[in-house]
């Protein structure tokens, strides 16, 4: 497919072109923000692969290059943060090359590439680093979202909840950005008229630990109930199910793409092989902005997150601030 204005192939050199007027960009736009390189393939890539392949424009946003994550390849050990601290600049290649298997051509990083610094795990003097992304203004950090928004006019936005699904500083904080965005963003009338927050059913989670009971890998090791563990949303809770199996091998190849990241012996391959169809290929959310679609089962969960919208293009009916909830 001919690159669209705004579309930024990865792995070019060249600074991405932004797009003169949203009427050039696919009827269906979404935008995600994560926190860190291999966020996004982890927790939705088989969802951006989905509509990407599609024909959606899908827009990602990552906050910061993670530069404090831990180095599962040998010979680039000495790029940790506590020695040449040149992960992050790696990391930008991985992610290209991770939205390159996705099939997703815009990426953006917030506010720029290495604006805002990973600030490691909750409680560690990283959080205090004067760029980490947990000590970002809000206003100015969400003002930098606004711009893409404003561009872009997604009509679906995808982030995490409130806890950043387990607790990272820098995922609660891409929480905040996010919905302050959202906020400023319905206050001039070209919000988002969807916003999700990714989430792991505990369905899901119980299955998961009964098929690792006896694996060597097992990632519950220790775990007796799913209560245990710092996510998990009650089934009725859950408003969307992405069936993407058929993207199950785009998001295993955007998985060996952060290698530095996600050890060839993950349990994660584990599940890719064993059972990845309803592991991999399949992901959740919670609806926190706008009205829930269609759906089917016994929770009419939607099984697609335009659901309800009309692919009318930037003529729809904008989000007001009080369509926030």
């Amino acid at each position: 497919m001919a690159d669209l204005p705004g579309r930024v192939r990865a792995g070019r050199a060249e600074p991405p072109v932004r797009v003169t007027g949203v009427t050039t960009l696919p009827d269906r736009r979404l935008l995600l923000v994560h926190a860190h390189p291999d966020d996004e393939t982890i927790g939705t890539g088989s969802t951006m692969a989905h509509y990407a392949a599609a024909g959606a424009h899908v827009t990602l946003v990552t906050c910061t290059l993670g530069e404090e994550g831990e180095i599962h390849v040998p010979e680039l050990a000495q790029l940790a943060a506590a020695e040449a601290d040149q992960l992050g600049g790696y990391r930008i290649g991985e992610l290209a090359a991770a939205c390159a298997a996705l099939g997703v051509t815009d990426h953006r990083f917030l506010g720029g590439a290495g604006r805002y610094r990973d600030s490691g795990m909750m409680g560690l003097a990283t959080n205090e680093h004067p760029r980490a992304f947990w000590q970002a203004d809000l206003d100015e950090a969400a003002g930098h979202l606004v711009e893409i928004m404003r561009e872009i006019r997604p009509q679906v936005l995808i982030t995490y909840d409130e806890n950043g699904f387990y607790g990272h500083p820098d995922h609660i904080q891409a929480h905040r950005v996010a919905m302050r965005a959202v906020e400023l963003a319905a206050a001039e009338g070209f919000a988002p008229a969807k916003v999700y927050w990714t989430a792991m059913p505990l369905s899901v989670l119980e299955a998961g630990m009964t098929e690792f009971t006896e694996s060597a890998d097992n990632p519950f090791v220790g775990i007796e109930d799913v209560a245990e563990l710092p996510f998990g949303t009650p089934d009725e809770q859950i408003a969307a199910r992405i069936d993407a199996t058929d993207q199950h091998a785009a998001k295993q190849a955007a998985m060996r793409a952060h290698a530095t990241q996600i050890p060839h012996n993950s349990w994660l391959y584990a599940i890719a092989g064993n059972f990845g169809a309803e592991f991999i290929g399949v992901e959740y959310y919670t609806l926190a902005v706008g009205e829930k679609g269609p759906g089917s089962g016994p929770y009419a969960w939607e099984d697609d997150l335009f659901a309800g919208l009309p692919d009318v293009g930037p003529d729809r009916a904008p989000v007001t601030a009080a369509g926030l909830r």
